[in-house]
């Protein structure tokens, strides 16, 4: 019987190569998400209205890490949907209850970038 075989570990600049060709690899994953291009359609836009009603540097940079932080959320939303339906391709209580938690926390992030839109649309309305 023979061994299999094993992933030989980088160090140095191979390592940090090797990290990017797998977030690489992660990102382009996660664009063939819907999802995931609507949100990004959806923050240009946004950008786009920030702006038109002038708003503050901050006011763009919160955006940006909101954005960050969904993006993030949404790649951990499908990688635990990726994972259950591998482990359990046939309905289960608990495979459900994993899928809408990871999009339970998605929806969070979205109505967070919603409030700091909002906050800025009501602020340039009403200075």
């Amino acid at each position: 019987m023979s061994e299999p075989l094993r992933h030989q570990r980088q160090r140095g600049l191979g390592h940090v190569l090797a990290a990017a060709r797998y977030s690489l690899g992660g990102a382009r994953r996660l664009f063939g998400e819907t999802a995931f291009r609507h949100e990004c359609a959806v923050f240009f836009i946004i950008s786009c209205v920030y702006a038109l009603v002038g708003a503050a540097f901050t006011t763009y940079l919160a955006a940006f890490v909101l954005f960050l932080v969904l993006v993030a959320v949404e790649a951990l939303n499908t990688a635990v949907e990726e994972i259950v339906d591998r482990v359990s391709p046939e309905f289960s209580l608990a495979a459900r209850h994993a899928k809408d938690l990871g999009s339970f926390a998605v929806f969070c992030l979205l109505l967070a970038n919603g409030i700091l839109f909002l906050h800025t649309l009501y602020s340039a309305a009403f200075p």
